[in-house]
């Protein structure tokens, strides 16, 4: 690799489609509208390497607080690969994240070269898909996310991820064609989920339930919303009722990742995780 040639640098708000394009290309069938909420996330945490003015690359390292981070979008397009510049994107994404325990999501044949780079595995999170079918009228104690006082939501959102993340929040719920519910007793948030479109029907996430009760009455009311489609649901291996709630809808497992950190290990609930938000943020 000739590196006087091969650039790195944040990614301008008019070039965060080739991000969402290239995983489109690798089969990752991001959701329609992602990438502009992602970007909200952590305008300073998206990056492209260019060779001779040429896109070729790309990685996510999004911030989170003052104290996590996570990897996602890590691709090189194929005519370039094997060639350093992936591990040039990867070291830069790495180094922007110094100091900071680091998440991310790996795909099983790449789990090896991030052990190598001292990522460490949490767990598998799965991923289920089928045709949405709902079972029955929405739970009455169920109401649309986007009703509820923000702050609120965020802050039980916060409970089950790894800090607030209201910039990224504010532009999920706000999204045309993402559609959520929020279960509530009395004034207390028990639980809340949320359905997108992709390519091929809808992807959920999060979905963040006390319990399993709560987690079936929420993903039975975002099925309501989209019968007959094809879902996908992100379950973390560890969660033995996420896994049943997915058995039960008749999903069946499609695709995995290794939930892998770095730098020291974040104690998430994942007893209260039926759905992750996505493989590329966390």
């Amino acid at each position: 690799m000739n590196k006087d040639h091969f650039e790195i640098r944040l990614v301008e708000k008019q070039e965060i489609q080739f991000l969402c394009d290239l995983a489109a290309g690798e089969g990752w069938n991001p959701g329609l509208r992602d990438i502009e909420c992602f970007y909200q996330a952590d305008k300073s945490g998206f990056f492209i390497g260019l060779l001779n003015g040429e896109p070729i690359a790309c990685i996510s390292a999004v911030k989170y607080g003052e104290d996590y981070g996570f990897v996602g979008f890590y691709i090189v397009r194929e005519p370039w690969r094997g060639k350093g510049f992936g591990l040039a994107i990867w070291d830069y994404a790495l180094d922007s994240l110094s100091g900071r325990v680091i998440g991310l999501d790996g795909v099983v044949d790449q789990q090896d070269n991030y052990i190598r780079s001292g990522f460490k595995l949490a767990h598998r999170n799965i991923r289920f898909e089928g045709t949405a079918k709902a079972e029955g009228n929405k739970a009455k104690s169920l109401v649309d996310v986007k009703s509820l006082p923000f702050e609120q939501i965020a802050a039980f959102d916060a409970g089950c991820f790894f800090e607030e993340r209201k910039n990224f929040l504010k532009a999920w719920f706000g999204e045309e064609g993402h559609v959520g519910f929020a279960k509530i007793n009395g004034k207390e948030i028990k639980g809340y989920g949320l359905i997108r479109p992709y390519c091929d029907g809808y992807k959920t996430g999060p979905l963040f339930a006390a319990d399993p009760t709560v987690a079936n009455d929420i993903f039975n009311a975002l099925c309501t919303e989209v019968e007959g489609s094809n879902i996908i649901l992100d379950v973390p291996e560890n969660n033995t009722n996420g896994l049943l709630l997915a058995e039960h809808y008749g999903l069946e497992q499609s695709f995995e990742t290794a939930r892998m950190y770095k730098g020291g290990n974040i104690d998430l609930p994942l007893e209260k995780i039926y759905g992750i938000t996505s493989f590329e943020l966390g």
